[in-house]
């Protein structure tokens, strides 16, 4: 989740998939964060982690799923 300074949030939600993999499910960035890159920056997040875990990312949000295709260097962390 990101925190504007007048409290409004983006944030993205997932769900656990077993110990391996997670579905990004939805991100949701508000008026006060868009053109600012808050929806990459989240997703970006997620890969981070993914990575560091050993995870696999099953992009099933519209968003998530366009940011994979415009990110080639995500696809170690992409379910196939």
């Amino acid at each position: 989740m990101l925190r504007g300074p007048d409290g409004a949030e983006a944030e993205m939600t997932f769900t656990k998939i077993g110990e391996k993999q997670f579905i990004i499910d939805h991100t949701e960035v508000p008026d006060a964060f868009r053109g600012q890159g808050a929806g990459l920056r989240l997703v970006t997040k997620a890969v981070e982690d993914a990575r560091a875990s050993g995870k696999k990312i099953i992009p099933l949000c519209p968003f998530a799923a366009a940011q994979f295709r415009r990110h080639p260097e995500w696809a170690d962390v992409l379910k196939p």
